[in-house]
């Protein structure tokens, strides 16, 4: 089994077992909903989520069986995560935190590797280690063609970017 990293409990909502998720994944439509089973912490522990809303910039959810603060006190600061498989992605179709490792390639030229995904909050950056380390905006106009058989992503202008 693979697990996917989509966030962290970061606080509780209220007093009845309600618990507040900071996530920047990239595909939050596909997991945050009623049904959907999150796992919790190193141990991967399973929750069916029986609500969910947004709240602010937080993803907000109570668990099945959950209706008490005390109950879920201990999940407080725990990594969140979901199945590969569940999240039913197509063969073309990918998560962000995929592209780590990817070679980053301009005009046949390789120069780089991903190393890192960054959310700042008004962009998605991809931190490419390479002479002088870069990031590139996860945009249109930088990034032309993410190559998930032989992991690469070729890019357009970013060799501008370099300091």
């Amino acid at each position: 089994m693979e697990y996917v990293y989509i966030g962290k409990i970061v606080n509780t909502h209220g007093i009845k077992g309600e618990l507040r998720i900071r996530s920047d994944f990239d595909k939050k439509e596909l997991v945050f909903k009623q049904g959907f089973n999150l796992y919790i912490g190193e141990g991967y522990v399973k929750e069916e989520i029986v609500k969910y809303r947004r709240h602010k910039d937080f993803d907000m959810v109570t668990f099945k069986g959950y209706n008490n603060i005390n109950q879920v006190l201990n999940y407080l600061k725990l990594n969140v995560y979901v199945l590969r498989e569940d999240l039913n992605l197509d063969n073309n179709d990918y998560v962000l935190q995929d592209l780590v490792g990817f070679e980053v390639v301009e005009n046949g030229e390789k120069f780089g590797k991903v190393a890192e995904i960054v959310y700042n909050g008004s962009s998605i950056l991809l931190y490419v280690e390479a002479e002088k380390n870069f990031y590139i905006p996860y945009v249109d106009s930088y990034i032309k063609k993410v190559d998930l058989c032989n992991k690469l992503i070729e890019v357009h202008g970013a060799k501008g970017l370099i300091l």
